[in-house]
């Protein structure tokens, strides 16, 4: 499904650390010790990324990580305070199962999904993360998840045959005529 690009400078971005690794390279005299930093930014109203930032320090790899989340920015459907519809969504091996919840419900989902859902906006979800629960495939299964959602107006559009559509559009404009005269 083809995203459009969603402008950063434009939003009030929160981020949050998902996940910190410390790497060693082994070289001749020793290992060489740098960090990699997984970092997911949204606008808590439907707007979400994901940046993965490597350096010798922590600090570095976390800003290196949000400025990569802000060239990648994505934007879903929201329904209220959840999601429009269930989805399922695979990548490598890692599956997740996104599920709508009444409001009062709450995030239910594990760390990399549920920091995800925070950044997102999304306040009442159940989710599960089936297979590999690595967390870089763990976000990127969960943005993959979000943006397969669709408005609920577009897709009866879609269902719908063009007859209905016409027919439908007529008499709006008809019972707007008659509220004019």
């Amino acid at each position: 499904m083809k995203q459009e690009r969603v402008n950063a400078n434009e939003l009030n971005l929160k981020d949050k650390v998902v996940y910190i690794n410390r790497v060693a390279k082994v070289v001749k005299g020793g290992r060489r010790f740098s960090f990699s930093a997984l970092v997911v930014v949204g606008n808590e109203a439907g707007v979400v990324g994901v940046g993965k930032g490597k350096a010798a320090e922590v600090p570095d790899a976390i800003k290196k990580a949000i400025d990569k989340a802000k060239k990648n920015l994505v934007s879903f459907p929201l329904k209220d305070t959840t999601v429009p519809h269930r989805v399922e969504y695979k990548y490598g091996a890692t599956k997740i199962v996104i599920n709508p919840a009444p409001k009062g419900t709450g995030i239910i989902a594990g760390g990399p999904a549920r920091a995800v859902f925070e950044v997102a906006g999304i306040q009442d979800i159940v989710a599960k993360v089936l297979g590999s629960h690595n967390p870089f495939n763990s976000v990127k299964a969960t943005i993959g998840a979000l943006t397969w959602l669709k408005e609920p107006s577009s897709v009866s559009r879609l269902r719908s045959k063009p007859s209905e559509i016409e027919t439908s559009e007529e008499n709006q404009v008809v019972g707007e005529e008659e509220k004019i005269s």
